[in-house]
């Protein structure tokens, strides 16, 4: 292997690069990815289960949801927080980018007799027409999109919600990218997350400060003379930089806690949870 081919994955990617290779749906990476999700007792994948319960608790109760009525779960995974809301009496949709986890999730809700509608794919491109009472994205996910996906998907979310539906979502906020740095490490591993075969993983932080945005870039050169680059983006945000977001597509009666379970909001707080209405689209 030339030192050439290897040197280009160290270089700092243009804002939103995509992965050299899919992981969502990598037979090996995907299985697990399911095993961390299912873990309850890490913020790994998923959050902890009993976090988990005190969310769907606490979005159940601030949306003034009740049986029978719509829920969507963007990048579901397994299920965990579609389960909870069908136990509530919520009628659930669930969408994720990975086969595993939507098979997993399929299975649980038929074996504990689950009224949940899971499909398998990329909810960029959801289309259901008002549809929907409330939608959820959660843990982080409305940061890994570019700009162009993340207009894409405020435009979908605002169509597929009824008249007055709500859009629960969070995002780290802008003071928690300050106390990360820029960083690179080296390991070798006879096998782990990304490869069943030895493998070398290069673990890298580039930070993009004009756009509040952090990557965390894992290189992996396996045994086999394989060179992969998996890139998971995040962009944070302000309540400002959120709000004028939100407003540039009709979403209006803004909520900022500091988490999905309630707590409140702070200067200093790292993460936003944000409860946005829909709008009248003008």
């Amino acid at each position: 292997m030339r030192l050439e081919s290897i040197s280009r994955y160290l270089r700092k990617p243009k804002l939103f690069a995509k992965s050299t290779s899919p992981f969502w749906d990598d037979s090996y990476i995907s299985t697990q990815m399911l095993t961390a999700h299912l873990d309850p007792s890490k913020d790994v994948a998923s959050r902890k289960h009993k976090t988990i319960d005190k969310l769907v608790d606490w979005i159940t109760k601030k949306s003034g949801l009740g049986k029978g009525d719509k829920i969507l779960d963007l990048g579901c995974g397994p299920g965990l927080y579609c389960q909870r809301f069908a136990d509530k009496g919520l009628k659930v949709t669930g969408i994720d980018y990975s086969k595993r986890s939507i098979q997993y999730a399929t299975e649980y809700a038929q074996q504990n007799r689950l009224d949940i509608d899971y499909l398998y794919g990329n909810y960029l491109t959801i289309d259901y027409p008002q549809d929907f009472d409330l939608i959820v994205l959660i843990y982080y996910d409305f940061g890994v999109l570019s700009e162009q996906d993340r207009d894409l998907i405020l435009r979908k979310i605002h169509r597929s919600l009824k008249p007055g539906g709500l859009f629960v979502f969070d995002v780290y906020a802008t003071c928690h990218h300050d106390s990360i740095a820029e960083s690179r490490s080296w390991s070798f591993e006879k096998t782990g997350f990304w490869r069943a075969i030895p493998y070398l993983l290069v673990s890298e932080v580039f930070k993009y400060p004009k756009s509040n945005v952090l990557l965390h870039q894992y290189v992996v050169i396996d045994d086999n003379s394989c060179i992969d680059a998996y890139s998971i983006w995040d962009q944070a945000y302000s309540v400002e930089s959120i709000s004028r977001l939100l407003a540039e597509n009709n979403f209006s009666d803004l909520e900022f806690y500091a988490d999905l379970t309630g707590e409140e909001h702070r200067d200093d707080s790292e993460t936003l949870g944000i409860i946005a209405r829909k709008g009248i689209s003008t």
